[in-house]
């Protein structure tokens, strides 16, 4: 067990502005309109304040490097293996076009575990994105490192069956298939480089996955866009979102949506009935 104390606590902010021509391409990748008064719509702050590491400083996965530097934010966990695990959110106030905005972002915990699937180091960070009429979204985040893949690794997820995904029981369905320009759209809006997302060759003989795998953000920014179809712009109050299983690019992705008036359980599924995730919201006052 590595000691990785030195890194509790570490924080570090960026600043940002919402410019209107990347705001108005995020719609664009979503296939929205712009909202009327001009408000961010949610999951949008997952495209501020973003790393911005000199392509020199990126390592084989695409990542930024890390080390054991006090400029590293980061702790240098030594497993290649890189995935965005589940994030916990609260909306608290609306962003709008044009705003300047800052981000603290704070290690809360480093903490590692032996799963079935070998070495796992899971680091949870806080993150709070504030507008000019203060805070605007609260996060905790989890990312997962984890052993790199045997060569002989089967491919995963495992290939689909012939199970058939069934919708009864939800209250909304939609269903859409991820396809390589949505990957490449939602990775340059974010300025995320994870070859999973865009380098088949490598996410298959270096990370065996099926196929390019589906961004975690990117799937909850369906399912909020989901509960936005639903419910109206900038509705919730809270989302909780946890990655189950990869969702692989050009399969088709049921993204369900049921709940109460103030309660809402949210999921996405692959055609053959695998869970890929599940998420929880509730709605504004």
């Amino acid at each position: 067990m590595v000691d990785w104390n030195a890194w509790i606590g570490r924080e570090e902010s960026r600043s940002d502005w919402i410019d209107p021509g990347a705001l108005g391409r995020w719609l664009a990748m979503l296939d929205r309109d712009p909202l009327a008064d001009g408000a961010v719509p949610q999951g949008y702050h997952w495209c501020l304040c973003l790393p911005d590491a000199p392509t020199a400083r990126l390592g084989p996965d695409g990542h930024p490097l890390r080390d054991d530097s006090v400029q590293s934010f980061l702790p240098p966990v030594p497993l290649p293996r890189r995935m965005w695990a589940s994030s916990k959110l609260e909306f608290l106030t609306p962003l709008r076009a044009g705003e300047a905005v800052t981000r603290t972002s704070r290690v809360l915990s480093v903490v590692e575990k032996s799963g079935g699937s070998g070495q796992l180091v899971f680091v949870e960070i806080g993150h709070e994105t504030c507008g000019e009429n203060g805070l605007a979204v609260r996060e905790t985040q989890s990312i997962v490192y984890r052993d790199a893949a045997a060569a002989d690794a089967p491919l995963s997820p495992p290939p689909a069956g012939e199970a058939m995904f069934d919708p009864a029981g939800w209250d909304v369905q939609r269903v859409i298939t991820p396809s390589e320009p949505l990957l490449f759209r939602f990775s340059a809006l974010t300025f995320n480089s994870h070859r999973i997302h865009y380098d088949l060759p490598y996410a298959q003989g270096e990370e065996r996955y099926r196929g390019l795998v589906v961004h975690g953000p990117l799937t909850a920014s369906l399912l909020l866009d989901l509960a936005r179809r639903q419910l109206g712009d900038n509705a919730l109050a809270s989302f909780a979102f946890r990655g189950l299983s990869p969702a692989i690019c050009g399969q088709a992705l049921h993204l369900v949506m049921r709940g109460t008036d103030t309660t809402f359980e949210l999921a996405a599924f692959a055609a053959d009935g695998r869970q890929v995730m599940a998420a929880s919201a509730t709605r504004k006052d």
